[in-house]
């Protein structure tokens, strides 16, 4: 098996960048999801607070497109995520970022993400308002600085361990658990529930199967980080455990739920019509495998950075190893998830 494609979501919940290589740390790749936008609500006594946008519940976010630009030094701190606003009807608009921010005289924002608190900063009236102006509603840009979120769910689930499948699972098995696994404290950024999402191209051509003929699903639709190519069968990334990328190890521990995020239009960022309108209700017909959240539909699966991989490269084209496999699903335990 081997990477076809690597993705980074600067700021949460707009259109993805696609990259031929990308560094691996403990929260992510770099720049993954340490933006996101929140809209403002107030109450019939004039309260204001603030509500987490989503793409399930604001498809219209998908019609932003984002890359990002860095001088010729390669500074960061002068580098800059270039917004680009593309409605399905009237001109297009643009919004230069700051890539890293400088924090300091910024209002500090509370953020409650299922469940997960943390701080960040608004990022003020200049970015605020052109958002505002595209969606038609106020919103605020947060920024996430040297902030974290707390992972809530289980880094070590009950599961066993292959030990048949291959001369390295079954070395792997006799090996202690990684730290992750340990219950060690992580922590993330914007993204859902862990620091990558990695999915199979595999399972994505079961899911075009189950639309009309010429149609395909749009993998970005997912959300992933780290695509993976070549697997022998759909869904057999239900039971990774470990995968191994050249020397860096990702601990795979949990699935991801779906949502109706998938059964948006990109093209008009409004719910699909016609069959891809039902992708979720098709893939609940035979995709409710996780025990600990029964209801819902898995594609992908969440993972955890081992310690001692961090700041080492990936690319596309990198092969990809199944180095630990579980016997059994793993169980899902975020909090009210």
């Amino acid at each position: 098996m081997k990477i076809s494609q690597l993705y980074v979501y600067p700021i949460k919940s707009l259109r993805a960048i696609s990259l031929p290589s990308a560094e691996v740390y403990k929260h992510g790749f770099l720049y993954d999801r340490r933006f996101m936008i929140l809209k403002v609500l107030l109450s019939e006594d004039g309260i204001r607070s603030l509500k987490n946008m989503h793409v399930t519940y604001f498809p219209e976010m998908v019609r932003f497109f984002t890359k990002i630009e860095f001088p010729e030094d390669g500074d960061a701190n002068n580098a800059k995520i270039i917004v680009t606003f593309d409605p399905p009807q009237g001109e297009s608009k643009t919004l230069n970022v700051p890539l890293v921010p400088f924090t300091a005289g910024l209002d500090t924002l509370d953020i409650n993400m299922h469940g997960s608190r943390t701080k960040a900063y608004d990022m003020g009236a200049q970015y605020d308002d052109w958002l505002s102006s595209c969606f038609g509603y106020e919103v605020v840009l947060a920024y996430l600085g040297e902030n974290k979120r707390p992972v809530l769910m289980s880094t070590n689930p009950t599961t066993k361990t292959a030990t048949s499948q291959s001369w390295l699972s079954s070395i792997t098995s006799k090996l202690p658990m990684p730290s992750v696994l340990q219950g060690e404290k992580d922590e993330i950024t914007f993204s859902d529930c862990s620091p990558y999402l990695i999915v199979s191209e595999t399972s994505l051509g079961d899911v075009s199967d189950r639309l009309p003929e010429g149609e395909e699903m749009d993998m970005t639709k997912f959300r992933p980080n780290i695509v993976v190519h070549g697997a022998e069968t759909a869904w057999d990334e239900d039971y990774w455990g470990e995968l191994t990328i050249g020397d860096s190890k990702l601990n795979l521990v949990h699935n991801c739920m779906r949502c109706q995020s998938i059964n948006i239009d990109y093209a008009t960022g409004k719910p699909a019509t016609g069959e891809q309108g039902k992708v979720l209700k098709k893939l609940q017909s035979d995709r409710r495998v996780d025990l600990g959240a029964k209801y819902k539909a898995v594609f992908g699966r969440y993972a955890f950075l081992e310690p001692g991989s961090a700041g080492r490269t990936i690319k596309v084209g990198d092969e990809v190893l199944v180095s630990r496999r579980n016997e059994e699903r793993t169980k899902f335990d975020w909090p009210g998830l």
